[in-house]
């Protein structure tokens, strides 16, 4: 820390749920913060700057709360500490007695720090006896699911100083201009731009990012992103422009998706004219492309998340891996491997808070889906996936679920807006006995619990973070200020709620102590004080981290972590989950809910929801400053505009057969006609009828994943009238 004159400069950092981990240097006069910047090589985005108006928004929870109303109208009267924690102990214990430990549903999301997350909670309730729990990330579990099965691990990214190298970039469903994919992405994009490598985007909407970097925009229905990439795969080999040394060195099955590619397995070959008409691409605009992409080598193919968050999103990567291993272009400087995309192992070198055992989950079997591999994240059948957590709490075990939950516990997570079908997560919060929730705001789900505990942000504890994806740098928040009212963090708020329990030896650290073991346990950071006061320690890496360079160099010796020890292009552990929704080799596949479904003769269009600029999911929604720069609002096509008889800045009915909602428009040439935009986060504020105006598009999500568990925001049917 430093000091000029009476104000106080606080190395800190920004550990919310986004794609960056950002240091800050708060300013701090009397105990108070004056002012926020971020730091030059890794710069903070708006969000970060913003967070003084987080720290003193005048809706902050201050105090403990009761309900007083009915469950969800959001009535509460203030209680003391005593009193709530007395309170959340007694249902614990309650229902642990009359049900056992199953039926204790636990949900926590929000924070990216090293310390103050979700473990918190997890720890405590495992040494209580266990819970039940979700799983599949709702970011990325498709991804990972291709990971896995192709390379045998998630980490498959180069670090983004490598993009300097590529010859070709191709951002696939890929924003990071406004979700930041690690900070400083944006940098490096715009020095491979200014070094003249061309830069093309894919998606359907022409983002902020296609503006900023790209020189082409290929717009693309939502869910035909696999039919394009394996239309490429089709040029490429039918040009004889495979790398068939690489193929024949490293990886196994490609003469399988060969003949499926070529026609031979079903009789259809997967030209770029059989998926124009599923893609909205030209088969001209597909055959250039694959040319580009297989001549200019090393090529950057960057397929990230957002495709594969939709019916059979799986397909997506696993096509983006076949082509990228097609082309040579893994393991390579300028290359890009596709998949997960985490790259410098910075996370593993660093622990947490130990939780210990589940034994809700010990001696489960896994999901029939899940992949039998170490890697691979725990898909145990005592869980239940989070498309499903709604009907889960509804019909329980005679619904087919492993438990019948009577309690949520809800830490740092709004699980009404960002969980699918939103209706359904009212009735189901309805019906529980009891519902603890640890906040910061009265957001949507806030308003259905029973006690509401009021949590610090970032600035009011001390921890440390590191990048989402692997940039190899950690930072270390300092405490700016002493927390406001009664707030408290969540470690503090299980440490007291701990003994109440029956808890023993629940925490005996304090946070300083908990960040110095995981410092000293971490590979990376050599000194902690100097680390703390700085606020950032930078990893001096000799060249761009590349994934698999070692595999690719010397694969005897190092052989992928597959059960073939290559890259599998055709999977046996897939071919033996015996599933025809996850084939064995990358296939397209055409979704529930997509241009072809009947249902598109009564809701016309596709609607899809990304990450906004001035949001994190829904945290930062009520700062006034961000929503000034970024109204939520309903973006459609003008040709779909005019349709409908609407212009820009109307009132319109969003609808189809799960929910309703009146949102703004905004026309625009940015988006391909048949598809309208809702940014993610929304919060849900339903009307005397139940027609939604806070503007949450997971009100129109069906209850469905895919079958290798991607969570489905880009899969829905909507249909828009004019007010």
């Amino acid at each position: 820390m430093s000091a000029s004159g009476d104000v106080k400069i606080v190395p800190t950092a920004c550990l919310h749920d986004c794609g960056g981990r950002c240091p800050l240097r708060v300013y701090v006069k009397e105990g108070i913060v004056i002012h926020i910047e971020g730091e030059e090589r890794y710069r903070a985005c708006l969000r970060g700057r913003s967070l003084r108006q987080r720290l003193y928004h005048s809706d902050r929870l201050k105090y403990p709360l009761k309900r007083v109303g009915a469950r969800g109208e959001g009535k509460f009267e203030r209680i003391s500490w005593d009193a709530a924690l007395d309170e959340i102990a007694l249902e614990l214990k309650k229902v642990k007695e009359e049900y056992g430990n199953s039926a204790i549903f636990y949900s926590a999301s929000g924070s990216s720090a090293i310390l103050h997350n979700r473990r918190a909670g997890y720890r405590l309730l495992n040494m209580f006896g266990g819970c039940t729990t979700a799983y599949g990330n709702v970011s990325n579990e498709a991804s990972i699911f291709a990971s896995i099965s192709s390379y045998g691990t998630m980490w498959t990214g180069n670090t983004r100083d490598d993009l300097i190298n590529s010859r070709l970039i191709i951002m696939w469903g890929w924003n990071p201009a406004e979700t930041i994919w690690d900070t400083g992405t944006s940098f490096h994009l715009i020095q491979a731009k200014e070094a003249g490598i061309k830069i093309v985007c894919v998606d359907p909407r022409y983002t902020e990012s296609a503006a900023a970097f790209a020189s082409q925009w290929i717009p693309i229905f939502p869910g035909a992103d696999a039919a394009m990439l394996i239309a490429m795969a089709y040029v490429i080999i039918k040009e004889e422009w495979v790398d068939q040394k690489f193929l024949d060195t490293y990886t196994v099955g490609f003469n399988r998706f060969k003949a499926y590619v070529m026609g031979a397995e079903d009789g259809i070959p997967k030209t770029p004219s059989w998926a124009e008409p599923i893609t909205g691409v030209s088969a001209t605009m597909i055959e250039r492309l694959a040319k580009e992409y297989a001549l200019k080598k090393p090529a950057a193919l960057v397929a990230t998340w957002s495709p594969g968050r939709s019916g059979y999103g799986e397909q997506f990567h696993r096509a983006a891996i076949a082509l990228a291993t097609m082309t040579g272009n893994v393991g390579i400087h300028g290359g890009n491997a596709a998949g997960w995309e985490w790259a410098y192992p910075s996370t593993p070198s660093v622990g947490g808070l130990p939780v210990g055992k589940n034994p809700v989950m010990e001696g489960t079997a896994p999901h029939k889906n899940s992949l039998p591999h170490p890697n691979a994240p725990n898909a145990s059948n005592a869980r239940v996936h989070n498309t499903k957590v709604w009907d889960a709490m509804l019909a329980g075990k005679r619904g087919g679920y492993p438990a019948d939950i009577k309690m949520a516990y809800f830490m740092g997570g709004n699980p009404i807006t960002q969980l699918a079908d939103t209706r359904r997560g009212i009735n189901a919060l309805r019906r529980l006995e009891f519902v603890a929730v640890h906040e910061q705001f009265m957001t949507s789900t806030a308003k259905f619990a029973d006690i509401l505990l009021p949590v610090n942000t970032n600035l009011e504890k001390e921890d440390m973070g590191v990048p989402w994806l692997g940039a190899p740098y950690y930072v270390y928040a300092n405490k700016a200020v002493d927390s406001l009212w009664e707030s408290k963090s969540d470690l503090e708020i299980c440490t007291l709620l701990a003994p109440r329990m029956g808890i023993e030896n629940y925490n005996d650290k304090t946070d300083e102590e908990w960040l110095r073991q995981i410092v000293e346990d971490s590979k990376d950071i050599p000194d902690f004080e100097a680390f703390r006061r700085k606020g950032i320690h930078i990893v001096d890496l000799a060249e761009p981290w590349v994934s698999f360079k070692e595999q690719i160099e010397n694969l005897e010796k190092n052989p992928f972590p597959t059960p073939s020890g290559k890259i599998e292009i055709y999977s046996q552990m897939l071919e033996d989950l015996n599933n025809p929704e996850i084939p064995p080799i990358p296939k397209y596949i055409p979704t529930w809910e997509g241009r072809d479904d009947p249902l598109a003769q009564t809701y016309p269009l596709q609607l899809i929801s990304s990450h906004p600029k001035r949001r994190v999911h829904s945290i930062f929604d009520n700062i006034s400053w961000l929503k000034d720069i970024e109204p939520q609002a309903l973006t459609i096509n003008s040709v779909d505009a005019r349709a409908r008889g609407i212009v820009n800045g109307d009132l319109v009915k969003v609808f189809n057969e799960r929910g309703k909602m009146v949102i703004a428009t905004k026309v625009s040439e940015r988006i391909m006609p048949g598809v309208v935009h809702i940014h993610e986060g929304g919060s849900f504020e339903p009307d005397e009828k139940g027609v939604d105006r806070g503007g949450c598009p997971n009100i129109f999500l069906k209850s469905r994943h895919s079958p290798g568990g991607a969570f489905c925001t880009n899969t829905a049917l909507v249909q828009v009238e004019k007010l």
